[in-house]
């Protein structure tokens, strides 16, 4: 697929943005070039609502809490894939950006990750959290297109067909390359 100047109209007059994707796709990274090229409040959903120091996860209460706070704003880009959340971030937002990198891209991206950060905390990571990977992560990797893809996908469909009868569509870009991710940004003016 390649990016044409026809969705550059959406991303820019879009107030609020999802970015979605396996681990290691380049969501955040990919969100907050975003968030300065299109003056968006950036948003961590591991930062800011999922995870307390020493990788102790908030209960789900206070998360659903958190983010039907942050979704009330009027502007903003928000990263991470959080199924269980689609049902408070959905409705407000203006569009969603899939990246739907190839396994194998994903893999090179939390293993490089993993290495570029090993016991530090990223820049948009939790405070106090401490960069590692697991096996565990690894497998849901391996498998997210398998298990976690569907499930995307039939959210996305039904919330689609939801707002057919409310409001306009909400576009969703799937990119499946780190080439598509750059695309986009040049495309926006900004550099990658």
């Amino acid at each position: 697929m390649n990016i044409t100047s026809g969705l550059k109209s959406p991303m820019i007059e879009a107030n609020r943005i999802l970015v979605i994707g396996c681990p290691g796709s380049g969501k955040s990274t990919l969100a907050t070039r975003l968030s300065r090229a299109l003056d968006l409040d950036y948003i961590s959903m591991d930062r800011d609502f999922y995870w307390q120091p020493g990788w102790r996860k908030r209960p789900r209460d206070e998360i659903d809490r958190l983010i039907a706070r942050a979704v009330a704003e009027e502007r903003w880009i928000m990263d991470g894939t959080g199924l269980s959340s689609f049902h408070l971030r959905l409705p407000r937002a203006d569009a969603v950006i899939w990246l739907r990198l190839p396994r194998y891209a994903c893999l090179y991206g939390a293993v490089s990750r993993a290495f570029r950060y090993f016991g530090r905390n990223r820049p948009e990571g939790p405070a106090g959290c401490p960069e590692r990977l697991s096996l565990g992560a690894l497998a849901y990797i391996w498998n997210f297109e398998r298990d976690a893809a569907p499930l995307i996908e039939a959210a996305l469909r039904d919330h689609v067909a939801g707002i057919a009868e409310h409001g306009p569509n909400v576009p969703v870009l799937q990119l499946k390359s780190r080439r598509q991710m750059r695309e986009l940004l040049d495309l926006l003016g900004r550099p990658a």
